[in-house]
This record gives structure tokens, sequence and C-alpha cells, in this order.
């Protein structure tokens, strides 16, 4: 729905509340901020945004939780050498040093030996700062996104098909179309507004038609009519065989084709060894489903595509996404309600980002750095004599360089390299060798803040001011509630210092980067766009201010933005139309980027969980979003656990090409045979190995450059680790929390397994479970006593066994069990925890403390995954209520679940319904 409203009718926030945009997924939902002067009390979903109209799912319902100030980066801080600590040192001594460093390493080796990498979770804003740092000012492409990482391959698709990488679609054609096509995506947990959404248009209209494309049964998968289980990679075959049925049976509109695109007959041509007969196999899907995909798209009045990471994360995404498109240009399925191709942005600003070109591939104004015209135009806005000829690394390539050492600094803000790129091994050797690592963190407890020579404090979400453009290409301001922690500053204001630090050691003018305000940096950001495809040169903070979010193209005069673009079906491409592009075809792309063989037999899936973010730098550290999926683990189809003779719980070691993780396994009846999956999120920060991206492959999209982040051979094997351990101890704040987890960082990797988390609601708990072949030394476990306040003098309780290694300790505070220590035998750690978080009376429990029991006693607390985290209830509430005869609406009515954000209906609806869950998170 278009937004002209001006905010001043309806009430803008005032006084204690500031009207903002969450800072999670790319939805980009309005959020009003509540605040006391200093610091953020709640938040609520903004009924006037028309992104969300009021709606906030469970991460952005808890924003307030994860803005509290533990675990922060508070003041710069920097070491004089490897392996010294850093210290604290003023602003001036940090961007004075920083610069000197810069310089002279662009005066040996030249601005290529520099590089930056940024995030999609800047602000347009920062993001612009950033880029004219590097192209004007260093004279080097080599600054790249995050967002290379998630949305590139949409990039390259958009612009291979459509000419520029314009989203064509709004949220609201969700309302109008009769086909949803979900490919490679599931909203209902990584875009939950967006499934609101989805799910409303089901309701309005119960003829909608919805497929969904996904290696799992996902809870997207659950909702719709018809889900193709498709095998991991196959994504060009099955979009190019519902290509192949709708031509054969003349499905296509063939007069947009042949007055609206190019390249058909060439396309035509590939597509006779592409019949669902012939790739059925390879797809692992029945040749009959994908003719009804076909028909069902065909036949529509209105098809609308929806997609994300499951495309893009591949090392043919860009194939992918061609693809897919190609099915709306056969139908004319494009530049009307309700039809088109339309990505979802995973990260807040990874839009923003494309709009700036804050990536090696783009410039700002969707120009093409390998476009001599569209760089000498930019060069002349930029007032400088060129821009640089050598192309700019991308973010794998950027930290093989490092590896290398061809690039020999790095500056990195805002996202956390050490989590999140493929081949974890590799890429923490490259920052390990790179010559002066600058980190510009909001928090640092982050896995790259130790790598860090130079840490830069930056204000958070709430602290600062400025734009955002969601995946409808809706632009969103962001405003300041509350002053940032410490010294921390705004990013914009960090690069734009060090920018004319710089420019006075390399000789050049620094009058480029003297913005009086982000105003004033985004004034400059539209008029680079102005004539341009994504023209906002009509948009200002002040017009936003007056009229809310609003959707480019907006040109200079413009009354209101464009909800759909190439209405006209015109393209911005040499001829004015849109191209089937060669990328598409699939004989030139093996399925997965390694193969599967008898020492790998397993294809491994990553992807987002429902209420975490990410590494987790905010959501890990808000107790209430653990309850969902409590703890990280690989999940398996039950037919492999019972076919391979393990069993659901017991510790596995999942080995790949690079590198080998322990964690629990679970079963998950959502996946294949032959298939894997663990969330993305986990990492160093909370197990004893880097997560998923120890196991994931560095191979890229050969054109789009994004990493095949979602599929990996592994292997699978029980990991035997007898000697097992376990700490909890409830926490004061959620500082103090943080705080301990920091402590406890440094230590996880001492061990084969370690895992810390955070439990409970009104009564939050942290734990600590660790593993290994024998007892670590006595010093170790004594540090960790210490964390958790559970010392022998600390706590009165005790049971020892010194023959079998066994010592038990617990500490009681006001009648109510406080902490827990059980080292050598630790069975009952769950239901104790549990009992912990419950505040159960320390008397109920003083008979069954050390008992070795996996299950709780009658009457006592038991563990159980919370499945609705608004309201605190948990699936065994859930179950019993089932049991006892209760469909949704009496659930809703009774127990509440369901009745807030709405995160929790898929679940609620299969659990109402008597199917068993799905024991882990999506791989979308």
């Amino acid at each position: 729905m278009e937004s002209n409203m001006n905010l001043a009718d309806i009430g803008p926030a005032s006084g204690q509340e500031v009207r903002t945009a969450c800072c999670y997924c790319g939805t980009g939902c309005g959020v009003i901020a509540e605040h006391d002067g200093r610091r953020i009390t709640g938040v609520r979903g903004d009924p006037a945004h028309p992104a969300n109209f009021g709606r906030l799912c469970t991460k952005g319902s808890a924003l307030h939780q994860a803005a509290a100030p533990g675990g922060r980066a508070l003041f710069p801080e920097l070491r004089s050498a490897r392996g010294l600590p850093r210290r604290r040192v003023g602003w001036d001594s940090a961007l004075d040093g920083a610069a000197e460093r810069f310089a002279a390493i662009i005066r040996e080796h030249g601005p290529d030996a520099v590089a930056f990498y940024i995030s999609g979770q800047l602000l347009t804003e920062d993001y612009y700062v950033f880029n004219k740092l590097a192209r004007a000012l260093v004279g080097t492409h080599n600054i790249d996104s995050n967002s290379r990482l998630c949305m590139s391959s949409a990039v390259a698709g958009y612009k291979g098909t459509l000419g520029a990488d314009s989203v064509p679609a709004c949220y609201e054609d969700i309302d109008h179309a009769s086909h949803l096509l979900i490919a490679g995506a599931n909203p209902a947990w990584a875009h939950p507004i967006v499934f609101r959404r989805i799910e409303a248009a089901k309701r309005a209209n119960p003829g909608l038609s919805i497929t969904v494309v996904d290696p799992r049964r996902t809870e997207t998968a659950e909702f719709a009519d018809l889900h193709l289980q498709i095998a991991p990679g196959s994504d060009v075959l099955l979009y190019n065989a519902m290509l192949h049925v709708l031509l054969w049976e003349d499905l296509v509109d063939r007069d947009f084709i042949r007055d609206h695109t190019s390249g058909f007959d060439a396309l035509r041509a590939q597509l006779a060894e592409c019949s669902p007969g012939a790739v059925a196999t390879a797809c692992g899907v029945p040749a009959e489903r994908i003719v009804e995909a076909a028909r069902r798209f065909g036949n529509a009045r209105a098809a609308l595509s929806l997609w994300c990471m499951g495309l893009n994360q591949s090392h043919h995404g860009t194939a992918s996404n061609s693809a897919l498109i190609h099915l709306h240009l056969a139908t004319g399925q494009i530049g009307r309600p309700g039809a088109g191709p339309f990505s979802l942005t995973g990260q807040p600003n990874a839009m923003g980002g494309r709009e700036v070109g804050a990536m090696a591939t783009i410039l700002p104004g969707h120009r093409d750095p390998a476009n001599a015209a569209e760089c000498a135009e930019l060069a002349a806005l930029w007032g400088v004599p060129a821009l640089p000829a050598t192309p700019g690394l991308t973010a794998v390539q950027l930290f093989d360089a490092l590896a290398e050492g061809k690039v020999k600094a790095v500056w990195i803000a805002c996202t956390n390299p050490a989590h999140s790129l493929p081949d974890q091994t590799r890429v923490r050797a490259a920052l390990e060798k790179a010559e002066f690592v600058v980190l510009q963190e909001a928090f640092a407890d982050t896995e790259t803040a130790p790598y860090a020579d130079l840490l830069l404090p930056a204000a958070s979400w709430g602290e600062k001011s400025g734009t955002v453009t969601n995946s409808e290409r809706r632009v969103s301001r962001v405003r300041a509630a509350v002053p940032a922690p410490g010294e921390a500053r705004a990013d914009w204001t960090i690069a734009a210092d060090f920018a004319r630090r710089l420019a006075q050691r390399m000789g050049r003018s620094a009058d480029g980067f003297a913005w009086a305000d982000e105003a004033a940096v985004f004034a400059e950001h539209v008029t680079l766009s102005a004539g341009r495809d994504c023209d906002m040169s009509g948009l200002s903070h002040a017009l936003l201010d007056a009229r809310g979010p609003q959707q480019w193209p907006f040109p200079q005069g413009a009354e209101q933005g464009s909800a759909r673009l190439f209405t006209d079906h015109r393209f911005p491409t040499a001829d004015g139309r849109a191209r089937f592009n060669p990328a598409g075809f699939p004989q030139r792309h093996a399925l997965l980027p390694e193969p599967v063989d008898a020492r790998h037999p397993f294809v491994l899936l990553t992807g987002r969980l429902r209420d975490h973010w990410h590494g987790m730098s905010r959501t890990g550290k808000v107790a209430g979003l653990w309850g969902h999926t409590p703890r990280a683990e690989v999940a398996l189809n039950p037919a492999d656990i019972s076919r391979r003779g393990l069993r659901a719980g017991q510790l596995v070691r999942v080995a790949g090409r690079r590198g080998a993780v322990v964690l629990p396994l679970a079963a998950d009846a959502a996946l294949a045979p032959g298939q894997a999956w663990i969330p993305m999120h986990w990492g160093a920060a909370t197990l004893a190995q880097p997560g998923a991206n120890t196991l994931t492959s560095p191979a890229t999209d050969p054109i789009s450059r994004q990493p095949a982040l979602k599929q990996a051979a592994v292997a699978i094997a029980p990991a035997e680790l007898p000697w097992r351990a376990a700490w909890a101890v409830a926490t004061d704040s959620a500082a103090d929390a943080v705080a301990r987890m920091a402590a406890l960082q440094p230590w996880l990797a001492r061990f084969a397994y370690a895992a810390q988390s955070l439990v409970g609601r009104t009564r939050r708990v942290l734990v600590l479970q660790v593993a290994d072949v024998a007892a670590p030394d006595e010093a170790l476990l004594h540090a960790i006593d210490a964390v958790f306040e559970c010392t022998a003098q600390q706590a009165p309780l005790a049971y020892r066994d010194a023959r079998r290694g066994i010592a038990k300790w617990a500490r009681v505070d006001q009648g109510r069990l406080a902490a827990i220590r059980l080292v050598g035998e630790s069975a009952a750690a769950d239901w104790l925890v549990a009992a912990i978080a419950a505040g159960d009376p320390a008397d109920s429990l003083r008979s069954w403390l050390f008992a070795p029991l996996a299950e709780a006693p009658q009457g006592l607390a038991t563990a159980s995954r919370v499945v609705c985290n608004c309201h605190g209830v948990s699936e065994t509430q859930i179950r019993e209520a089932v049991a006892g005869g209760a469909d949704l609406a009496l659930l809703q009515t009774t127990l509440k679940c369901g009745t807030a954000c709405g995160s929790c209906l898929p679940e609620l609806r299969r659990l109402a319904a008597g199917a068993v869950p799905s024991a882990t998170g999506s791989p979308a």
C-alpha cells in the first residue's frame, strides 16, 4: 500500500517515543521506541508504517531488550603489536594512528593494498561515506559488503534479465496475487511479518495457490498447497523444466516475448533436454509434480515469486535467479498488480547498500565499475580525476588476498567475518596474517574482535539517525532515541573523520568529507541517483520526516514513489527489452559446490532460525529468544539416525573437507534422507568451534561472487567424549549474563564440545555444557566455577565421588536454587536448569539435586521448548492442551499463544493438527 499520509495527521511519536525502523531483516518494519532519555524501555510496531502496519515479530518485539548495554564496545582500543592486549586510547590518537598506517601502506604498496569490508546493517549514510572514502579518496574498488553473502546473486540475476537491480514488485502484490511461488525461502521464520501478510491474503482469497520449493518441509512449506522438496542445488534444472512445460502446453505470452524481450529463441533451444522426465531424478521431484507446479504458474491470473537465500547462496545463484525470472518473462507476469519476481532482502539495509554502490561490483546509482562512461560520470560528480581502473575484490577474494599478503590492511565495519564467511579456518588465518585490522563495531564480544588491532566503538540501533531501504524499495527514517554509551560514535562520522585525516596525509583535499550532518550525506547520495533507474533525487530527510516512508523511483518534483516497476514493459537495457539470460542454462553447473562421497555422504544445509539473528551479537543476549531453539544441534532425518545406529541427543562429530564441529544430534523429519542441517547463528562466541562455517565451502558464483553457504559435503559419526560437565547460574541482569558469557568465551575452545546459552524469561539463567575425552586440569574448572559463583566455598551443598571423578555443587539463595556445578556426570543438567529458571523452592529439589537422572522427578520443573515467546507458552503446555481436545482457536483463547506477534502460528497449526514439529529451524 502506497503511503502518502502526513505523519502529523496521526500524531507523531513525541516526548518519550521515537519513530524508527527495525534493524533485523529486510522487511523494514516501522517501530515506535519508548525511552526515558537514557535507555530504551519498550517497543511496539508503528501502525502508520506500510511495511508492517503495527505488527512486529519475536525479534522485533524484543528490540529494547537487545539494546541493553551488555557486551558493548565503549572506548577506542589500540594494541601496539600482535600478541599484546589492546589499551584504551582517545579518538584523536586512534584515528590519527589508523590514518598513518593506511597512508604508509598506500605509499609503499599502492591503494589496492588496503580494503574495506562493511555491512548491510549500516545505514545508507554510513554506507555512502565508506564508499566515497574507498573509491574517491583511497583510490581502490576494494570495498565490499556482507551483502555479498546474501543478495549479490539476486542483484546479478536482476541485472542480467531486467537490465538493472530494480525489484519490480511490492508487498501489496501479495494481496493481489492468484499464485505465489516461494523459492528457497521460509518467510514464516525468516520474514515473519511478510508471512503474516501471506496468511491474510490466503484468508481473504482461499483460491490463492501457493507453491513452495525447498529441500526441507519448512513451516512455509506446510502452509503451501504444493511443496516441491527438491534435491539441494537443483533449482536451475527445476525452473528450466517448468519453462519447458509452459512452452509445451502453450502457457506462455508470445506477444510479450515478441514485443518486450530478447534472447528467447536461444534459451528455447537449450530447453530441449530439460523436460520434467529428464530432470526429475536429479531434482528429486516426480515429473508430474513439476508439471503441476508449471501449470499453477502458467494458468495464474497474477503470479508472484518470492525468494531468498536458498536461491542466492549457491555457486550457481545467478543462474537460479535468472531461471526463476525467466518464468515471469515467458508469461508476461511482471509490471502489474500481483505479478513479478520479488527477492526478499536478508538484511535491513542491503538494498540501501546496493543503491549507494557499496560493493566491489557496483557503483552509486546502480552504475557499473566496468562501464567507462559511468565511471567518468561518477568521477566528475565526486570531483576526482578518475575512478580506479583495477576491479575490486569481493568478500571471499578479499580475505584470500589478506591470507596471501596482497592486502595488508582491512577496515571492517558492523560485520563479523570470523563468524559469517565460509571456510573459517582460512578466514581466521587471514585475519592473523593481516598487518593491520580495524574493527568498527558496536559489540566488543564478537568473534572478530580478538583479531582487531584497533577497535572503534560504534553507535547501534536506537542511538543513530539516517535511512534504510527495505525489500520493496521503501526508504524509511531511522532515528536515535537515546545517546550512544561510552564514547561510541555514529558510523558515518567515524568514517568521515578518518577520511579527513587520511586526506591530509595523502596530500588531498578533505572538503568532500565535511558534511554537517547525516541529512547532508543523504542529500549528496540522492543527487547521484538522478536520472538512474533508482532515482531518489526527490527524497530528503525532511520529506521522509513529513510524509513517512517512500518507495523509489522518487525523482525530483515527484508527489509519490512507484509501487511497481516496468508497468510500461520498458526495461533499462540498450534496446528497452528484458533479456532471457544465458546464465540460466543448466549444463554449466554442477548441482553442488562439492560432491558427496563415501567419506562425506551427507549434504549439509545451513540457514536461519525464527528468533535469532545472524551471529547473535544482539539476540543472543536476550534469554527469552533462546526458548524456541535452546541449543545448537545438527539435525538428520530419523531414518538416517536409525540406519547409522545413532540416537537423538548424543554428541556427534560433523566433519567436512575444511574442518569439524561437535554438536548434539537432533531428529528432524522435515529433512530428506541424506541431508543434515545446522543453523548459521552459533559460532565461537557460544561453541567450542566456529559453527557451521567451519564446514561451508568457499566456492562462489562466477558472476555474482556470492559464496555457496547453503551446501557442503560432511560426514557424521559419534563423538566419543565420556567426560561431561555442566554449570548454570541465575543472573541479576542481561548485562551480568553477557559479562559472564564474555568471560567464558576464551575457554570454550579448550574442550572438544562446549556450548553456552541463556534460559528463562522472568528469571535469566546462564548455562555452560562441556564434554571431552578426559577431565581438563583443575585450574580451568575452578576458573569456570568462579564465573558461575559456584565454587566449593560458595556452594554449601556438595557431592563428591573421587574414584569416578565426580564433583557436584549447588548454591541456594533465599530458598531457591541459584547455581549448580555438575562435573564428571551431568545427566540432570536440563531439568535442574529448568528448576533454576522456574524459581522452584530448593527444599523440593534437595533430595534429587545430585542424582544422575535425565528426567525430572514427578512434580518438578521440566525443560520444554518455548513455542510462543510473547506469552512464554511451551511445547509441553500446547501438546497437553491438544491432547485434551483443544484446537487452534481454543489454544489462543486459553493459553494466549499466537495472539501477539504471530510468529508461532505456523507451528501452532501443526501442533493443533497433531503433527510432529521439526526439531530445528529453516534452511532458508
